[in-house]
């Protein structure tokens, strides 16, 4: 009961800490948003809320400027019995990825954040002086 409590409280600290330092999104023009959000839309993080390898996996997220749907596998029974019955494992952070019909499972949050890196990390993005460039 104890060690219950005392994994709460630093999941807790954990949440706090990434909400009071996440990391900003890259700025980029509607267009290529709307790009990066379609190629996002065939992508799913099984994770769970206070999970610091989910947080490192969110983090990653938000600095890409990725809009992938988040799957909450320990409180919703239908996603923990997704993420069992079609990636083989209860283990988080997963990254369901469906492409041509078929969906493969990635696990370990540094191999996620390395395809996220390498399939996202060079989109443009908008920063202060090519937005002045442009006015």
């Amino acid at each position: 009961m104890i060690i219950r409590a005392i994994r709460w409280l630093l999941g807790q600290l954990i949440v706090f800490v990434d909400w009071a330092t996440r990391p900003a999104p890259p700025v980029r023009t509607p267009e290529a948003q709307a790009a990066i959000d379609a190629a996002t839309r065939n992508l799913a993080l099984y994770q769970f809320r206070l999970c610091p390898f989910c947080v490192k996996v969110r983090r990653a997220m938000r600095r890409l400027g990725l809009n992938i749907e988040l799957r909450d596998a320990l409180n919703d029974p239908r996603h923990k019995a997704t993420l069992i019955g079609e990636g083989g494992q209860y283990k988080v952070p997963c990254l369901a990825i469906t492409e041509d019909g078929q969906t493969r499972w990635l696990y370990e949050s540094n191999d996620i954040i390395a395809w996220l890196e390498a399939r996202f990390g060079k989109s443009p993005a908008i920063t202060a002086d090519s937005a002045q460039e442009k006015a």
